[in-house]
């Protein structure tokens, strides 16, 4: 009797405690390290999409209840506008909305996918992101992606999850934004 007692009353509490989950996961990516790209100023229109069918960003399947779906608590297009906004300028690109120049963000797919046990947790992260660029003459497109793995014990923790996102976010756009490809096109 004496141990069934304090093995209830664990329960109990960490079923409260699953009670009170956020629902919402706060974003924050940074702009990583960009380097100059350009040194003649060259204006750009820039635009930022999202193409996603999902609207949430993080499914915890949690077998044999439904899945809970969490979205970000500010848009992401908005988050990466401003992160590829601030990256272009770093690169040395003026935003001009009548350039010829033209460069197209289009978020494709951001989905954390949590497994969630009695015991432990995976989530398992998908970014795709895609650049288009044109000019009079041609069209640039290519894709990028990344994937990010967390695996621990119990629930998962929002504010892991909420770092491991942000960091895969970090290390996408750092990746595009200097890409020598995307520069090289947009400097002829």
């Amino acid at each position: 009797m004496k141990k069934i007692i304090p093995t209830v009353l664990s329960i109990l509490l960490l079923s409260a405690c699953a009670s009170n989950e956020p629902t919402h996961i706060a974003l924050n990516p940074t702009l990583g390290a960009v380097s100059l790209h350009t040194n003649n100023d060259t204006a750009i229109s820039f635009e930022m999409v999202d193409t996603r069918s999902k609207n949430f960003i993080v499914q915890f399947d949690q077998a044999p209840k439904p899945p809970r779906l969490v979205s970000a608590s500010e848009p992401v297009r908005v988050q990466l506008d401003a992160l590829f906004r601030a990256g272009m300028r770093k690169a040395g690109y003026v935003i001009d909305p009548a350039a010829s120049k033209q460069v197209q963000f289009q978020l494709e797919y951001l989905l954390t996918d949590v497994t969630d046990n009695t015991m432990n947790y995976e989530a398992k992260t998908r970014l795709v992101i895609n650049v288009k660029a044109t000019n009079s003459r041609q069209e640039f497109t290519k894709s990028f992606s990344g994937n990010g793995y967390l695996k621990g014990a119990f629930s998962p923790d929002f504010a892991t999850i909420e770092l491991d996102i942000n960091k895969l976010i970090d290390k996408l756009t750092t990746e595009i934004l200097n890409d020598d490809e995307l520069h090289q096109f947009l400097n002829n």
